[in-house]
Order: C-alpha cells, then structure tokens, then sequence
C-alpha cells in the first residue's frame, strides 16, 4: 500500500478535553461522507478503540511506541490503514505525556513524529477567552518537529465566546477548524477505570457515536480537515505495512502438515473480556491456529476442540455474580488447565482464573484470591521471564502496562511470570503447567515469537 495514507492525530492539552468525542465523532463523520477510515488510538487504552470501531466499522487498532518501540509504530500504522482513504489517531493524556520518566516516548507528540502527521489541538474552552491564545501559541511551538495544523475549540458557551476565542487565535497563527458547543448527548458514561466500554452499552453507544459525529460534521470544517490530513505526505523511514507472518520463519513439510491440523484457540470476549489487541488474533492465525472468540457471561461449554485458551482483560469485578454463576464454563477452564492445554491469561484473565474473586467462585485455577482495592494500579512495566512458560523463554524480555483495581493474594505462585525491572524489582504472576496468568497486559507484535510458541504447544501438549 501507499506510505501516504492521509492521517491527522487528534490531541489535546490535557485529559479530559474532548478528544475522544472529536476523535470518535471526526471518524464517523468522514465515513459518513463515504471514506474508508482507519481508527487509531495512542497508547493502551482498550475502550476508546471500541468506540473508533462502532465509528468506522473497522478494528481500532493501537499506536504504543513503548509497549511494541518506537520502529513499529508507522509499520503498524500501515498496516492498521491498508485500504482506507484516511486515518484518525486519537492521542493519549496531553499531547506531550508520555511513558513517567521516559521524555517523550509514547507520547501524543512522539507518535505524530513518528508518523509524520499533523496535530488537531482540542481545547476546552470553558472557562478561557484570551488566553487560548497563550495556551495554544504554547503547543504549537514547544516542539518544532511537532506540526500543529489546527484547533478545534470544545465546549464554547455562546456566540460571542466563540467570537473572543476566534479574535484571539488569530494572532497565534494556528486556524481554528472547528468549534463545538456543550452537549450532554454525546457524553459516555465512566467508572473506575475510565469508559464504559461498547460491548456494555450496545444501544447507547451507538446513540452516543451518532451524536458525536453529528456534532462534529455541524461544528467543524471536514473540508480543511480532510485538506489538512491529505498534506501529511509520506510516512518517515520508508516504513512497509507490519506483518504477522513471522518474516524468519520458513515452512518446511512438517509446518505445512502441522498447519492442516490448525489447533483451536479460544479467545474470551463479550462484556465481561472486552480488552485484547486485534493483533493478537492475527499472529495466532499467522501461526497456524484456528481463533474461535466465545463469551464466558454466556457460553457454558469451550468451543469445540479448544486447544488453548487466552483471556485477556477487561471488567470481571463488574460481572463476578454471572461469571460466577456459569458454573460449567468455570469447570471446562479449569479441567482444560489441568489437562495441561495451553492458557495465557492477563488481568482480568487472571482474575478469572483464581479461587475467588470478592468473595465469589471463580475457576480455581491458581491458589489464589482476588478483591477489588480502592488503590489504581497503574503504568507501564519492563519485564523479564522468570522462567519458560507457554508464552516466552527464560530471559525473555517484554514490555507491559498494568492498569487496575484489584489485588491478587498471594500476587505471584512458586513459579513467577515476571521479574519487574525498576526502582522497586518485584516478581509478579503465576505460571504453572501451561498457564501463564499475569497482570500485564503485553503486545504480542513487539515479540512475535510469543504467538508461535503458544501455538506449538497446542498442538504438542
């Protein structure tokens, strides 16, 4: 595909600004208009990508320049936007936030420097006139390589506010693109990690996204928009599309045969395990499986022939008495666990398959027990393999981000998944037999050798 794929990366000063509902509503509009859009969210957020999705119609895929390093952003990028007119990157916290510690990586602004794009600014501009002026003159010029094409001002009390804003953005240089008043319509409801993610809303999400790209095609100039996304040019580095076929690999008579015996891998989705990477799915069916999603809320039995298991993240502190009550789906995990079958859980995965969680039966698959804390667990982690497991060998470096709730006790089994590099070194989750369970969530891209591991135990196990 062309390295050249019109893009804008839609970023703010701070949180809580309006990103996702210009960034969401911006997708839909232009779909609306009949262009193929590519959703992209900064960062390792699970939610917002959901709502890209229900805006487009396509995956919302993930841009992390720490979890998968700073090469394999324009790579999966190209990837992500193979065959779309255009693309949509949301940002991540302010448009200079990145990894504590860590300068710009993972930032907003990294992100649109890596992928040679331009910046939309989203304002609140609420309780400013003048001195937007000041704030955004700021932005635009605190890093020279960072090109700010634009602002949209966001909740705007009235004409004559809009009318202060625009006179003193005027002499900042940077065009005002759109301008949005307050509307409650298109607010989403949050909890205690953020979003209330699509897969629970159903009806209301799509109510939300219609407003919100309602609100975007009345308030903003698509036109100047779509202009400003097709100057982007090429993407920096001369990058191709990303891959999940292993580029080292080659397939001898015995792979080709293994192939024809494609091992099921289930992967738990439904309200409950909404968090996962679409990349995922792909370097599974890459390396030979069969990915078959089921619903633990719903479903009482594995699908057919499951060879191995991934659960990724998501709420189950919120569906404890539903998961808890299907019964036969706890007792299919946990004698598919005991058989040895490959299972790599992470986070709400892993919660899934302790003793209990708050109090509740859960699969009992690891000695341990659950509850949710009133202490937000969050950022990202360097990790290293204790030991081998079904994921990675000893001394396998990843890199996570944890991001929760809840305590697990004990926190980590005779066997660790993890060593946590850092000012405080720690080891962290279970691995026994063939299951890996852990609080950090990973990106398999940025070690596609974890893919093909599991699925080679599936089918030897």
């Amino acid at each position: 595909m062309s390295a050249s794929v019109p893009r804008l990366v839609i970023a703010a000063p701070s949180s809580g600004s309006g990103k996702t509902t210009v960034a969401t509503g911006l997708m839909a509009a232009f779909a609306a208009r009949g262009l193929a859009v590519s959703p992209h969210k900064v960062g390792p957020d699970y939610i917002d990508p959901g709502y890209h999705a229900l805006a487009t119609g396509r995956v919302g895929r993930n841009l992390d320049a720490y979890l998968c390093g700073p090469e394999l952003v324009g790579p999966l990028f190209l990837h992500g936007a193979q065959g779309c007119d255009i693309a949509v990157v949301e940002g991540v916290m302010g448009l200079y936030d990145g990894a504590a510690g860590e300068g710009e990586l993972a930032s907003t602004a990294h992100v649109a420097k890596l992928l040679g794009a331009p910046v939309v600014l989203v304002v609140d501009a609420s309780s400013q006139s003048r001195s937007v002026a000041a704030l955004v003159h700021g932005f635009a010029s605190w890093d020279p390589e960072v090109r700010v094409g634009g602002v949209i001002l966001n909740k705007v009390a009235s004409d004559r506010h809009e009318e202060l804003l625009r006179e003193a953005l005027e002499q900042a240089g940077v065009p005002v693109l759109g301008v949005l008043r307050r509307a409650a319509q298109v607010s989403t409801p949050s909890r205690h990690l953020g979003l209330v993610p699509v897969a629970e809303r159903q009806g209301a999400a799509v109510e939300a996204v219609a407003a919100m790209a309602a609100q975007v095609a009345d308030g903003c100039d698509l036109g100047a928009l779509e202009a400003l996304a097709r100057a982007a040019g090429a993407v920096p580095g001369g990058s191709a599309p990303w891959t999940p076929a292993s580029p080292t690999h080659h397939p001898t008579r015995s792979d080709e045969a293994a192939e024809r015996r494609a091992p099921v891998v289930a992967i738990a989705g439904g309200p409950a395990f909404t968090f996962s990477y679409a990349e995922h799915a792909e370097l599974l069916v890459a390396a030979g499986a069969e990915v078959v999603p089921f619903d633990p809320l719903r479903d009482e039995e594995l699908p057919e022939g499951t060879a191995g298991l991934v659960i990724g993240g998501g709420f189950p502190e919120v569906y404890a008495s539903e998961l808890s009550a299907n019964e036969p789906l706890r007792k299919a995990v946990a004698e598919l666990a005991g058989s040895g079958a490959p299972v790599a859980a992470e986070c709400a995965g892993l919660l899934y398959l302790c003793r209990e969680l708050d109090g509740l039966p859960m699969c009992g698959v690891l000695d341990a027990g659950a509850r949710m804390s009133e202490r937000l667990t969050l950022g990202y982690r360097d990790a290293v393999a204790i030991g081998d497991s079904v994921l990675a060998a000893a001394g396998t470096r990843m890199r996570g981000h944890e991001f929760h709730r809840t305590v697990v006790e004990p926190g980590s089994g005779a066997e660790p998944a993890w060593g946590v590099r850092g000012p405080r070194p720690r080891v962290e989750g279970f691995v026994q037999r063939g299951v890996h369970a852990s609080y950090l969530h990973t990106h398999w891209a940025s070690e596609p050798g974890v893919a093909r591991r599991f699925v080679e135990r599936c089918r030897t196990s």
